[in-house]
């Protein structure tokens, strides 16, 4: 018996050699002497770790960013031997399960740094540990020393692990020139006191903050390293020759002719005013394409933009292909991307869904299968 490969309904199409394109274009934009940070988290944002670590060994960065122990390990099992940082702070079960996969812990806690201190005399946590920084930022995991309590907790967790602490990080929140100088400066100023105040050395520490809207921001910030996604994936500085590397894309599963006066979608929410031709596409809320598009949304069939009809239902949408003769079933549908003038961009993309690319990539990625170029 023949087996035939089961048909996408919908698939996103990844383009690594963009990717690669890409990490060369941010590598040339760190400043000589800094270290360069690739962040894959959330599965590199929908992209595959397994399929982007490679890309990232061949051009020589010896750092990975990541959050969960399951990246942690995808990113092992490719052969990488560089850091592994965690961008976030994790609970002790996470900590424990990662000791074999040599992930360094950010601690921005005394109970996370007693923990480590446990591991560590063990014998059982062989890394180093970053310590965490609010400086007024995130607000989130960071420990927020511009308080006599933060101070006191501070000089606690560097005297619970010492020399172990290799690294002094921060994550800012906003990428305004002004608030950048602002976080920046007073991430400086803290990291000092902490060195004033303890026995920590700053040739021995990696002090790190930064992403890629502060790689390409025109504000100079001070870090020894840049941790960087959004740009790796060309959603950032399309003007610099940064590329999306990611496409969307589904099917027309059925095409119908409908009178003037008939009803489309749930809630009856589209009233056709006049005949009308529509395809229904095989892709849904349940694939990525939001709810919230209602209305405002657009396909590609073949070139031609195609206003989505109706609300948006869980496996389904329906787009308006009146003036478009030529659409049969079977046809591509483009939801984001695509090499022809009417391609769906970046604004096209976040506006019909009211969020960043990063949410889309990661959640589009996550959802459907993969079909790499």
């Amino acid at each position: 018996m023949m087996h035939h490969p089961i048909p996408k309904n919908a698939w996103c199409e990844i383009y690594l050699d963009r990717f690669s394109k890409n990490l060369e274009l941010a590598l040339d934009l760190v400043p000589q002497g800094t270290r360069f940070c690739a962040v894959l988290k959330a599965d590199a944002y929908g992209h595959g770790i397994s399929q982007t670590v490679p890309l990232v060994r061949e051009q020589g960065v010896d750092c990975i960013g990541i959050t969960s122990n399951s990246e942690a390990r995808e990113v092992r099992n490719t052969g990488f031997a560089g850091s592994l940082i965690r961008l976030r702070a994790a609970t002790q079960v996470e900590i424990d399960q990662a000791v074999h996969d040599r992930v360094e812990e950010q601690v921005g806690s005394l109970q996370t740094a007693r923990y480590l201190s446990v591991l560590i005399k063990s014998g059982r946590y062989q890394m180093g540990a970053h310590l965490s920084l609010n400086a007024k930022g995130m607000s989130r995991d960071g420990l927020e020393i511009s308080t006599v309590a933060g101070q006191e907790t501070c000089r606690r967790i560097v005297g619970t692990l010492g020399e172990k602490i290799v690294g002094i990080c921060s994550h800012f929140p906003s990428n305004d020139k002004e608030h950048l100088r602002q976080n920046s400066k007073l991430f400086q100023q803290q990291v000092d006191w902490v060195l004033a105040n303890s026995k920590l050395k700053r040739k021995d520490l990696l002090i790190h903050a930064g992403s890629s809207l502060t790689l390409i921001s025109e504000e100079h910030v001070k870090t020894d390293m840049f941790r960087c996604g959004a740009i790796l994936y060309g959603i950032l500085k399309p003007e610099l020759g940064f590329l999306p590397t990611m496409e969307l894309k589904a099917r027309v599963v059925s095409i119908g002719d409908y009178p003037m006066g008939t009803t489309v979608g749930y809630d009856r929410s589209k009233l056709l005013e006049q005949d009308g031709r529509l395809a229904c596409i095989s892709i849904g809320y349940a694939n990525g394409f939001r709810r919230n598009g209602f209305e405002r949304s657009i396909v590609s069939i073949n070139g031609n933009s195609c206003p989505v009809v109706g609300k948006i239902s869980m496996n389904t949408i329906v787009a308006d292909v009146t003036e478009m003769k030529e659409v049969q079933v079977g046809d591509e549908v483009v939801i984001f991307g695509g090499a022809h003038a009417n391609k769906i961009g970046r604004d096209s993309a976040e506006h019909q869904f009211e969020t960043i690319m990063a949410d889309l990539y990661s959640d589009w990625g996550l959802r459907n299968p993969r079909k790499y170029r």
